[in-house]
């Protein structure tokens, strides 16, 4: 059964361009150097992490709607404290992640709202974790090239994001 079932698409079309979308990144082989925990946002810095954290640096609304999905900790708040890490996701470890991360995001989209789109920058077998939450058939801009930032970028123009 899926865990997000229970929650509903939001209709009609989204009235604040911030809190009404969201946006799911994977997390990254390249890690800060650290010695303490970070936040995950800090953490990451490959793929299109960089740019998207330069983007929100100074926007606390945006950034409380972003997501990681880590091969190692699943789904994850920006500011999850997390100690560098070395796992790569592969098949098996995608099916392992799911049942957890859909259960995470039901939690986390109970509280946090149901968004009304979606930007979903992660390679092809991150789509097996979020297998779920493609069930819900809320509007999804996938990007599967993580260095494809201009893609991103487009995006969240059309969405008026900061």
């Amino acid at each position: 059964m899926n865990p997000l079932a229970h929650l509903q698409v939001p209709r009609p079309a989204p009235a604040d361009p911030i809190s009404d979308r969201m946006v799911i990144i994977g997390c990254s082989r390249r890690k800060a150097t650290t010695t303490v925990p970070v936040p995950a946002l800090e953490l990451y810095q490959g793929g299109s992490i960089p740019q998207l954290r330069a983007r929100i640096r100074r926007q606390p609304r945006a950034r409380a709607r972003v997501r990681i999905l880590s091969a190692e900790h699943g789904w994850l708040h920006p500011d999850t404290l997390l100690m560098p890490y070395d796992r790569r996701l592969d098949e098996s470890r995608a099916a392992q992640l799911r049942p957890a991360v859909a259960a995470a995001i039901a939690d986390d989209l109970t509280v946090s709202g149901l968004p009304a789109e979606l930007l979903v920058i992660v390679e092809p077998l991150y789509l097996t974790v979020l297998a779920d939450l493609l069930t819900l058939g809320l509007p999804i801009h996938w990007i599967p090239d993580v260095h494809a930032w201009d893609q991103a970028a487009a995006v969240l123009d059309r969405w008026e994001w900061p």
